[in-house]
């Protein structure tokens, strides 16, 4: 049986972080499969719009604008 890796504390915030944007997302009107795949595709920028400082409503809002 593999042992699951451990994700270190900065990835598991990002990815916490990415979530609720996603939540955002499909808020905005987005499906969910489109608001996955969107962040998947530009994991990227918003990994640099999470350690700007944005919150996760303001990083969907930036993605939906």
């Amino acid at each position: 049986m593999a042992k699951k890796e451990e994700l270190d504390p900065e990835t598991l915030a990002v990815l916490n972080w990415c979530i609720e944007v996603e939540g955002f997302l499909v808020a905005g009107g987005a499906t969910l499969a489109e608001a996955q795949d969107h962040i998947e595709e530009q994991i990227e920028w918003f990994t640099d719009l999470f350690y700007d400082g944005l919150t996760p409503e303001e990083a969907a809002k930036e993605a939906l604008a």
